[in-house]
């Protein structure tokens, strides 16, 4: 069975840090890439960052770019997403997402179900 498991979520204040883990299992994580996506109440998913396992290539969304870092540890086949100086608009909820590649679209294979990050100003 596949799963995605995220972790790490939390209440923040605006510029502090948090670092979400998303465990996967059930599939061979080096072969795929994992994102991570975000949803706010009433917006639309958005895109955060990507990561593929096959040749280490890391991509983020401009919003999120030189705060967030993305990384993979395959030997424990889990992908860390390290978040600094968060702000408000930053909350939302984070889902990880496999796929054998990164790309722009949102219907990646697999999905978790999603890990809450408030941040408070």
């Amino acid at each position: 069975e596949v799963q995605l498991v995220e972790s790490g979520g939390g209440l923040v204040q605006a510029g502090g840090s948090l670092r979400l883990s998303c465990a996967a299992s059930g599939f061979t994580f080096d072969d795929y890439a994992i994102a991570w996506f975000r949803q706010a109440p009433g917006k639309e998913r958005e895109g955060v960052s990507c990561i593929s396992n096959s040749d280490g290539r890391t991509y983020y969304a401009d919003s999120v770019k030189g705060r967030f870092t993305i990384s993979s540890d395959n030997a424990k086949a889990t992908v860390y997403l390290q978040m600094n100086n968060l702000k408000p608009q930053d909350t939302a909820v984070y889902y990880c997402a496999a796929d054998s590649t990164c790309w722009g679209g949102y219907d990646y294979q697999y999905w978790g179900r999603g890990a809450q990050v408030t941040v408070s100003s």
